[in-house]
């Protein structure tokens, strides 16, 4: 049908907008226009558009919370704190800085989420560059990307992916991690080896050896307990099924008001250096979603999957996971998600498969700078920081780092 077909250029040409940001451009400018041309053609209806933002509910909240709490800490000094702390431990070796960045990074992902890394943790390594005085920041900015994919699947609450993926039919904790802890183990670690060795002569650099610690303010140390009760809020959300959304932006708005209060800032004077307009961007995204499930695609790729999963479960799961990976960077991973998990549940497909599906979800956009929301987090927050990472410079990485990573967390998954 012709409005099927105008429905997948128009889908097409926002996600392109999404990803490639003509004039500059945000790229919630582009989602925003994709769902507002798709309303005002009426090939979908306000009431499907309607139901497209509100399936991304939980994710807003997870996400308003998540850059609230990052804010906060800015504000309170926590970064700036915790920057020099990392850059003394390093003791002027650049290599133990960039593993000790890693490792921090790891925790941050796995009990705060993928978009809490890039949020969260960035603002903090690019104040410890600059710390620690190094002549090359980029190693350890780009830990900040990797990390937040590579362990995005240690626990469901590691990224909001997993949350679209598998909606209402979320594994319990003690299976969720007896399916993904071996290909998560694998996914951190060759992730790590190969980030490494493709930045060895950049960490060839010297940094500082003395750094100065600055003494944390009150409304720092109230950031840093805030985030830490986010992350024991949403260990025991995931533990009971709860969802995730409302939990955060509580933490959130709490630690806000107490560490606002502290430091005697006005809350509007707080948020107003927030990117919001990621909001606004995955409300598009949501929407682009609903209007291609009405052309019937989802239920024709449900269609294929349950037909080859009936005659070669092992092959699916491979093709599967590699397609999601891919398609995670063409579309970016929040809607292909979305798509993957409808498509997969009406599919009634074995677990492995979709478990393969999440790892390509998850891990996948390690290969370019719009496969995740979270490396569009990460990129916003590099400009916030006055640094810049093109596009190419990142797939030449993501497409060493990425792929072998991929390959050995399905292997592992699919046994």
């Amino acid at each position: 049908m012709i409005s099927h077909a105008t429905i997948y250029v128009i889908a097409a040409l926002a996600t392109a907008g999404v990803i490639l940001r003509p004039f500059g451009w945000p790229e919630a400018i582009w989602a925003v226009a994709g769902a507002t041309v798709l309303l005002a053609m009426r090939l979908i209806t306000p009431s499907d558009a309607l139901r497209g933002i509100a399936n991304g509910t939980d994710v807003y909240l997870f996400l308003a919370g998540m850059m609230l709490l990052a804010e906060i800490a800015r504000i309170g000094g926590l970064f700036d704190w915790l920057a020099a702390h990392a850059a003394k431990s390093a003791h002027g070796s650049a290599d133990r800085l960039f593993l000790l960045i890693y490792a921090v990074g790891t925790i941050v992902t796995i009990f705060l989420s993928n978009d809490a890394t890039a949020v969260v943790l960035t603002p903090a390594v690019a104040a410890a560059v600059r710390t620690a005085k190094s002549a090359n920041p980029l190693p350890y900015l780009l830990i900040c990307a990797f990390i937040a994919n590579a362990a995005s699947f240690v626990l469901p609450i590691s990224n909001p992916a997993n949350l679209v993926i598998y909606h209402s039919q979320m594994p319990p904790l003690v299976a969720w991690l007896a399916r993904f802890t071996l290909p998560s183990v694998l996914s951190i670690g060759v992730t790590f080896v190969a980030l490494r060795w493709t930045q060895r002569k950049a960490l060839a650099q010297e940094i500082a050896a003395t750094v100065a610690v600055p003494t944390l303010s009150r409304g720092g140390q109230t950031a840093a307990v805030g985030i830490a009760a986010t992350a024991i809020a949403l260990m025991v959300s995931s533990v009971y099924g709860i969802k995730l959304g409302l939990p955060t932006a509580a933490a959130g708005t709490v630690t806000a008001i107490v560490v606002l209060g502290r430091e005697r800032t006005s809350f509007g004077t707080a948020i107003k250096d927030i990117s919001w307009g990621i909001l606004p961007l995955v409300a598009g995204l949501f929407v682009l979603v609903q209007a291609l499930q009405k052309t019937g695609l989802i239920e024709t790729i449900a269609t294929a999957i349950g037909h080859w999963s009936q005659h070669s479960p092992t092959t699916t799961a491979y093709a599967v996971g590699v397609a999601t990976a891919l398609a995670s960077n063409l579309a970016n991973n929040l809607p292909v998600g979305l798509v993957a998990g409808i498509a997969l549940q009406s599919a009634n497909v074995p677990t492995h498969i979709t478990s393969a599906a999440l790892i390509g979800t998850d891990l996948g956009p390690n290969l370019s700078v719009t496969g995740s929301l979270a490396t569009i987090l990460w990129l916003g927050a590099l400009r916030r920081e006055g640094f810049a990472v093109n596009a190419w410079t990142f797939l030449k990485i993501g497409g060493l780092v990425m792929p072998a990573a991929l390959a050995l967390a399905l292997a592992s998954q699919i046994r």
